[in-house]
């Protein structure tokens, strides 16, 4: 006598736990040879769907600077999120002068006036996965970078009116430069 079984649900590998949010259990993307400057390797995905960030950086009254991050096809994880890659998702690395300043779990960070010394810097954001491994498009890895000045403040100068801040960004999936507010319309 043949017997039947019959069997529902989703199949598949993975955690049910990975799917609530919906995010694939899949690995992502492809491992690159390139490496950011702590080692960290590059994670490439393709164009469609990746992810992208702009980054916006305005002097504050305090006289730092307030750092707004604009991010389309990207969620931020939770601290203490699991060590692996699910797409569109991780935390920012932001660096001023190529050097880490601080890992953002949300778009929004202000930099201290001792991390912005007078002159020109360059504050770049740039995404990971939360397992280090860095997002890239084309060989090129994700982020976005402002140019800003600091200047002195003058007898009588508000810290407002005595940094200067022109921003600029470079946009990975179109690697063309333009505002913040470009990418702003998309999350």
């Amino acid at each position: 006598m043949a017997g039947v079984l019959l069997v529902t649900g989703s199949a598949g590998c993975g955690s049910d736990d990975a799917r609530k949010d919906g995010a694939s259990p899949a690995p992502v993307g492809k491992i690159l040879a390139d490496r950011d400057q702590d080692g960290r390797p590059y994670r490439e995905v393709g164009r469609e769907d990746a992810p992208g960030v702009g980054i916006e950086v305005q002097p504050d009254a305090a006289g730092g600077w307030d750092v707004h991050l604009t991010v389309r096809n990207f969620r931020f994880s939770p601290a203490g999120a699991a060590a692996r890659p699910v797409a569109g998702r991780g935390l920012a690395r932001l660096f001023v002068d190529d050097r880490p300043v601080a890992r953002l779990r949300t778009p929004g960070h202000r930099l201290d006036t001792r991390l912005v010394p007078r002159g020109t810097h360059r504050v770049t954001a740039r995404l990971y996965a939360d397992d280090g491994t860095v997002w890239a498009v084309d060989g090129k890895p994700v982020e976005s970078t402002a140019d800003i000045t600091a200047s002195e403040p003058g007898p009588g100068t508000s810290p407002d009116a005595a940094s200067r801040r022109t921003a600029r960004t470079q946009d990975p999936l179109t690697g063309g430069r333009g505002s913040p507010d470009r990418a702003r319309g998309a999350s």
